[in-house]
């Protein structure tokens, strides 16, 4: 993903935005960054990725999803179509 592309598509919360309250506040758990414009309080799709950036930020290692935008989107219509994850997650 690109810095600006967007994390929770709910409250359009992008990367950048989760990176910088990462680095801004270092949240001791991941569900913290839900104090950062609401991000993972909607549909709950993004949240297994929060809890990956966290993980990231954690260990040290750069803030990251590897998956398209695309493909992130497409996931997530399905997802609130069936409610069952599809494979890509992180």
């Amino acid at each position: 993903m690109h810095e600006d592309d967007e994390v929770c598509l709910c409250f359009h919360v992008s990367l950048r935005k989760i990176r910088g309250y990462l680095q801004r506040e270092n949240p001791k758990v991941a569900s913290l960054i839900s104090e950062c414009l609401s991000a993972g309080t909607g549909c709950g799709w993004c949240v297994p990725f929060l809890k990956h950036l966290h993980a990231q930020h954690q260990a040290g290692s750069s803030i990251d999803l590897r998956i398209s935008p695309e493909q992130y989107m497409k996931d997530r219509a399905a997802y609130r179509e069936t409610k069952v994850r599809p494979p890509t997650e992180p």
